[in-house]
């Protein structure tokens, strides 16, 4: 897959990045249709106002699976952060803490290397470009 593309495809998933709340639902929600069943893990902290209105509630953790390699991201009270890890049959090799823009970019290229070989995945880089 062409940089040019990795690095559009990061552009469209940093979109209403400024808005956190709204942003990991979205990514949640686009992530989790488009990959396959597993690969995305969502946890979301639900109030009583969420509840009463029926709302999913805020996303606190997103993890997503795609190959070795481990993403995720943790909210809480307006902080992001962000984690990498490389992982092998369940044992993490590697772990790094990353900040919001190197989390999309590693997100972004995971997508278009896992795109070369699923169909799925090609399917959601396409989301996330139009």
């Amino acid at each position: 897959m062409p940089d040019m593309d990795v690095e559009l495809l990061a552009a469209a998933l940093r979109r209403d990045s400024a808005d956190l709340d709204l942003y990991a639902n979205v990514l949640s929600v686009n992530l989790a249709d488009s990959l396959p069943p597993g690969a995305v893990r969502v946890e979301r902290k639900r109030t009583m106002a969420d509840r009463v209105a029926g709302r999913e509630g805020a996303v606190t953790n997103l993890d997503v699976a795609l190959g070795e390699l481990r993403l995720a991201l943790r909210i809480d009270r307006g902080r992001v952060t962000g984690e990498v890890c490389k992982e092998v049959r369940g044992i993490v090799l590697s772990r790094q803490q990353v900040g919001l823009d190197d989390w999309i970019a590693a997100l972004a290229r995971a997508l278009a290397e896992t795109a070369e070989s699923s169909a799925r995945a090609r399917e959601a880089l396409e989301r996330f470009l139009t």
